[in-house]
């Protein structure tokens, strides 16, 4: 084991100019004024195989101060860069035009949006809101987390760690940090579900010119909007990020279907690779208090997907909605004033300034005036329709469940004490805080599996909503399902407050789904409805997910994956789970590969299609000689991976509707639709140009019809590429590796901004205690210079779980186990 001590505080300034000769004055400035008054702190940071840290303290400031200085010594620089997005900074740093380095769950906006909205959003108010309503244990948590961060930050320009992330060491824009940019930090991920879908049209909105249209009378208005039924809008997603797969997969057998008989959980999420979203995986420990071990996302203190001695949880993406949407009546000739209850109401002017540096590296001022109702802030949708834009008559405001919603963090923290399955099911009943996830759980010695969605919702009963929907919100309505679109103009159309609900204007606890069950439920980013097949749940209100509609190409491989595993002599095992979880299989493949090889791949029946191209007759024959001989999986070294997901990219164009023989029923949800559309030959022609392109734009990036998927899948590691496996929602992939951007001369690269398993864990309880196997695919440093910015990848790319070390006697065990003991004086 190796140890050493790190005790002491640093002379930050003097150390730099003897050691490292890199820091300047303004640095050691603000050194000097993140270092406000704090007590004592003491953490020990060990880490076992695959640097993660286990960080153990005897108070909740102290195991801040190690988890924020683990964060930042592991991810200084993705860390760094996401604190001047938090405070709106990025165009002072870099430049109006540029974007973020990576996607996140508020998108990769231009920086100046960027800035503006969170200025707007998590300024000082808003974070002082945030702060006043934590318990103390969590503002101790969050300030040891600024301390820690700031005391690596010293470590590193003292030059104790030389050559670590020098992408970024010596960088103008890495400062310290105090508590309020943890809080931003916070405020941003609860958002995720709703205002950070929306940054671009909340700092676009702004009032029509006088003379842009006339004013027109209340009675006018009323008329106009009555016109709107049949407006064309624009179909929309409201996915994180924006885009389809983000998300994850998670399953929960109860005692009575595992061989063990014990209940078995397996989480995970498809997450980021990259940027200031991604997992940081850690065991957290105050001894008598807290001994919790998982993920969270990078710059939160506390632990949210993982275990504990007696509970194991996992979340996935829900599909309520957490947000709703006002149309605000305007008074005329008054475009920031509308009617409420028949008043004039003014909307609040937020005069929000944004320095900018330019290209001659000079800093601007630059101001926009944004807004906000009694509802929250207005916002500029008029890129999904014009009818949609604010005008003289109407706008439109935003409101998020989660912007009042600050029980997040403090419902994380009871999680990770809790001390059975009942202890946890209460606990998010008594919070009702999860922002914008389902949640799964099992218990020690519990032969149950619990699934909830039990979080902040929006109070919108479908009775609401149907007397409150204007014209407008009718059309929303069927690009946008589920969101409430309501008349801002009654109070009588507000959100509604149900009976002890911890927040005001939201669902309670019996109008959100849950389920308890003895054999197993799951989710895959789907609604709550076929949670568990044999008991789908109903009657719940649009507001909390979609029920009879068709279910995507992953839940339905999901539900296939769970109900094989459960079929297996003797029941579910860990083995069989872990195998299960990452076979690459796609459901677009065992549903269609052998009704597309029998349409297109006979002669005497592709002959048959009209309007058939002969210069399609090769590069058709090559892809029929390799799908026929594929193994239907996109492991590595798969030869036919590569060429299905190029056909598949083509043929998923075609509506559902013409694609398939078998329509979608809702009394089959599960298996319909399928069958292949035969009968329809300008469908098999299509089909069959569509497979002859797909080898065509292989060979056109010099790839092979048959090359293996590793060869185009992979993830870059120094000078090494690491092939992978996987692909992408859209094609029904269970194991999620997905780069998320066209086939191009590099092939599927995921160092971009690709997306898929993440934190991974299977779960289960002994006699002993907890039992968990996890990975962390993108592995734990964002610094190429670290022994772990490619370790637990290269696991991955192998296949290799890890059996978690989580009890005393199992850390000081491990091999590769070495401490840092980290001490800070008070400071006055």
């Amino acid at each position: 084991m190796k140890r050493f001590s790190a005790a002491g505080n640093l002379l930050a300034g003097a150390l730099c100019a003897a050691l490292a000769g890199a820091c300047t004055t303004s640095t050691q400035q603000q050194t000097q004024q993140a270092q406000q008054s704090h007590p004592a702190y003491r953490a020990d940071i060990r880490r076992t195989a695959d640097g993660i840290p286990h960080i153990r303290a005897n108070d909740w400031g102290s195991l801040g101060y190690g988890t924020g200085y683990a964060q930042a010594q592991d991810n200084l620089c993705t860390l760094g860069d996401a604190f001047v997005t938090y405070r709106g900074e990025r165009s002072e740093q870099f430049g109006a035009e540029a974007r973020p380095p990576a996607a996140a769950s508020f998108g990769q906006p231009h920086n100046l949006d960027a800035d503006f909205f969170f200025r707007f959003v998590a300024g000082d108010a808003a974070v002082a809101r945030f702060r006043d309503a934590q318990t103390p244990r969590t503002r101790a948590l969050v300030e040891g987390y600024a301390a820690g961060y700031d005391r690596y930050l010293d470590d590193l320009r003292a030059g104790r760690f030389a050559g670590a992330h020098a992408a970024c060491a010596n960088a103008a824009w890495l400062r310290p940090i105090d508590a309020d940019d943890v809080y931003r930090r916070l405020i941003a991920a609860a958002l995720a579900g709703g205002e950070a879908h929306f940054v671009e049209a909340i700092v676009h909105a702004k009032p029509p010119s006088a003379e842009a249209a006339p004013a027109a009378s209340a009675p006018q208005a009323a008329r106009a909007s009555a016109t709107t039924a049949s407006i064309e809008i624009a179909p929309t997603r409201f996915d994180i990020d924006q885009r389809a797969g983000i998300g994850s997969n998670a399953l929960a057998f109860g005692a009575a279907k595992t061989r063990e008989g014990a209940s078995l959980l397996f989480g995970n999420p498809h997450w980021f690779w990259q940027g200031p979203d991604r997992f940081y995986e850690a065991q957290l420990t105050i001894p008598g208090q807290l001994d919790v071990a998982g993920a969270s996302f990078l710059g939160v203190p506390v632990v949210m997907i993982g275990f504990n001695d007696n509970i194991a949880w996992t979340h996935t993406v829900s599909q309520a909605r957490r947000f709703g949407i006002f149309q605000l009546a305007l008074v005329p000739g008054a475009p920031t004033h509308y009617f409420y209850d028949g008043r004039d109401e003014a909307m609040q002017a937020v005069p929000v300034t944004v320095p900018v540096r330019g290209s001659d590296g000079a800093i601007t001022q630059v101001t926009r005036t944004l807004y906000r109702s009694r509802f929250g802030p207005l916002i500029n949708l008029s890129t999904m329709s014009p009818a949609l834009a604010w005008n003289a008559q109407h706008a439109f405001a935003l409101r998020d469940v989660n912007a009042d919603n600050t029980r997040v963090f403090e419902n994380f923290l009871a999680w990770g004490s809790a001390s059975s399955l009942d202890d946890f099911i209460a606990i998010q009943k008594r919070y009702a805080a999860m922002p914008w996830v389902n949640t799964f759980a099992i218990g020690r010695n519990d032969p149950r599996v619990w699934f909830a969605d039990i979080g902040a919702m929006p109070g919108v009963s479908d009775a609401l909503a149907q007397a409150c929907t204007p014209p407008l919100g009718r059309a929303f309505d069927a690009k946008a399902p589920g969101v409430p679109f309501l008349d801002g103009s009654k109070s009588a159309c507000a959100w509604q407050s149900a009976p002890h609900a911890p927040q005001a204007q939201t669902l309670g606890v019996a109008q959100m789904p849950s389920l308890t069950r003895d054999d197993y439920v799951g989710n895959f980013n789907g609604s709550y409805w076929l949670t568990n097949p044999a008991a789908p749940l109903m009657g719940f209100a649009r507001v909390t997910g979609l029920t009879g509609t068709p279910q995507t190409l992953r839940t339905r491989l999901g539900h296939a994956l769970a109900a094989q595993l459960q079929a297996a002599p003797g029941g579910v095992t860990r083995a069989a789970l872990e195998q299960g979880v990452l076979a690459s299989r796609s459901m677009s493949e065992e549903l269609l590969r052998r009704p597309v090889l029998d349409a297109l791949c006979k002669r005497d029946r592709a002959t048959q299609a009209s309007a058939v191209n002969p210069a399609d007759d090769a590069d058709v024959a090559q892809a029929c000689n390799v799908l026929a001989k594929w193994d239907g999986t996109a492991r590595s070294d798969a030869r036919g991976a590569n060429l299905w997901d190029e056909f598949w990219t083509r043929a998923s164009k075609v509506p559902a509707d013409k694609l398939y023989r078998v329509p979608f029923d809702p009394a089959a949800p599960l298996t319909t639709p399928n069958g292949l559309n035969t009968a329809d030959a300008d469908i098999v022609a299509a089909l069959r140009h569509a497979l002859a392109e797909s080898v065509r734009a292989l060979r056109g990036f010099g790839f092979a019809a048959d090359s293996p998927r590793g060869q185009l899948l992979y993830t870059q590691r120094g000078a090494a590429r690491v092939p992978l496996y996987g692909g992408c929602n859209d094609a029904g992939y269970f194991t999620v590796v997905c780069a998320q951007h066209p086939l191009n001369a590099g092939g599927y690269a995921m160092d971009g901004s690709g997306h898929g398993d993440s934190y991974v864990q299977v779960v289960s309880f002994g006699p002993q205690g907890v039992h968990a196997d996890t990975m962390l695919a993108h592995s734990l440093s964002d610094d190429p210079a670290s022994p772990h910015f490619s370790d637990a990848t290269r696991e991955f790319a192998r296949g290799a779980w890890q059996r978690f070390r989580f009890t005393e006697s199992e850390i000081e065990a491990d091999p590769a186990l070495s401490s840092t003991l980290l001490e800070a004086a008070p400071s006055r």
